[in-house]
């Protein structure tokens, strides 16, 4: 049987900026999100032409900022093939209630977002302690967080590995380290160190990708590093569309062209097990 594809990094725009504002964080709309505004029926039609059975979308943060309203309703309205990541203030006194509401209105997870093309850098906030109340809250909902982040940030990270230790945390993709240096990537080393705390999975994105033929690294060389540090089932492949540019079958054929010197077990993990061990409401599709 084929391996059925759950794509983690998806995003939805709408067109009707009247009906859903803009509230970028950073201030300025990413130039992804005004070029390719994308509804949720277009990102269907998009998984249906490249083979996507289910995707995780996640809140569109240089668009609307922690204003869900668009990522609930596309979910809502699409329940057989998505689930929704939601972002939130986590330094908002009311972050645990917001929280639960986001999670109450049908939404899987939440995601903190520290850097992006609209916040250029390394945010500080992100083990500042006003934040505990919310982690607690994603541990008590049994909540996985997303962080988007660069790995300037992993020892604030690893504060609050040690303090929410039940917290699954997703690093987008992989936390955006330096790879060029290739095998045995000394220089990521902060990164592959993450494996010992068994609470951290990694996002092969379309960005990751572009970070792992860089230099003296290839895509295939990354992989097997990861592998043999993390294991496949807490690796997880997203598309990133439409923020990366292209047709999303152009990005997961080249994705697969990167999997493809994997087992069948691995690969098995990779475009969908590790996806729903973070997502359970990731029921096969058949439809």
């Amino acid at each position: 049987m084929p391996v059925e594809i759950i794509d983690t990094h998806t995003h939805v725009i709408s067109p009707d900026q009247a009906r859903y504002p803009l509230a970028p964080l950073g201030g300025k709309q990413s130039d992804w999100s005004a070029e390719r505004p994308t509804p949720p029926e277009a990102l269907i039609a998009a998984m249906d032409a490249a083979g996507v059975a289910r995707a995780v979308v996640v809140q569109a943060s240089t668009a609307y900022g922690h204003d869900n309203s668009y990522l609930v309703g596309s979910v809502a309205a699409h329940r057989n093939r998505f689930v929704g990541v939601f972002s939130v203030d986590i330094l908002d006194p009311a972050a645990p209630a917001t929280i639960r509401r986001w999670r109450e209105a049908g939404l899987s997870g939440f995601r903190l977002f520290t850097t992006g093309t609209t916040m250029p850098g390394q945010a500080g906030w992100l083990d500042d302690p006003r934040g505990f109340a919310g982690w607690a809250m994603a541990a008590e909902l049994g909540l996985p967080v997303c962080l988007q982040m660069t790995a300037k940030g992993i020892p604030a990270l690893r504060v609050l590995l040690e303090r929410f230790p039940s917290v699954p945390v997703l690093l987008d993709h992989l936390a955006r380290p330096d790879l060029s240096d290739g095998p045995p990537y000394a220089r990521s080393a902060p990164l592959f160190a993450l494996a010992d705390y068994p609470n951290v999975f990694l996002k092969l994105t379309s960005r990751a990708l572009d970070l792992a033929g860089v230099g003296a690294s290839t895509p295939e060389a990354l992989l097997a590093a990861l592998i043999g540090r993390f294991g496949a089932d807490r690796i997880c492949w997203g598309s990133n569309f439409p923020a990366a540019e292209g047709a999303l079958s152009a990005l997961l054929a080249r994705s697969l062209a990167a999997l493809d010197s994997l087992g069948e077990a691995d690969r098995a993990a990779i475009l969908s097990g590790t996806a729903r061990r973070l997502y359970p409401e990731l029921a096969p599709f058949h439809g």
